[in-house]
């Protein structure tokens, strides 16, 4: 059996769950009724960093859309946090012309680094 300490510390992924929860507007009443969980065990998660069973914890990242690379692989090179997620998420629903646009302004905005690196 695993020594308490030995357990993985669920509150980092709490505050994220809740961070993206309040940032799409949604309440704990909202969420747990699309996934099918009582409120106060999101209010556990959430504040208390309880451990989520494996389903309830696919459920919150999936429909939040939350990194588990932020909260399991922190100091990974290749982690995409949530906000790069929520970006992806939200680029996935422009269509071609809206595509221009973004890469026009990628493209400025790599441009101003390079500038502001000389």
């Amino acid at each position: 059996m695993r020594k308490t300490e030995d357990k993985y510390d669920f509150r980092a992924f709490g505050l994220a769950i809740k961070a993206a929860r309040m940032k799409q507007g949604l309440t704990r009443e909202q969420v747990g009724a699309k996934i099918e969980i009582d409120p106060r065990y999101l209010t556990n998660i959430e504040n208390k960093g309880q451990h989520p069973s494996l389903q309830v914890f696919y459920d919150l990242v999936t429909l939040l859309n939350v990194s588990v690379d932020e909260i399991f692989l922190p100091t990974s090179d290749k982690v995409k946090s949530t906000r790069r997620r929520q970006l992806e998420q939200q680029l996935d629903t422009f269509d071609d012309k809206d595509m221009v646009v973004m890469e026009s302004v990628a493209a400025g905005i790599i441009k101003s680094k390079e500038v502001g690196e000389d």
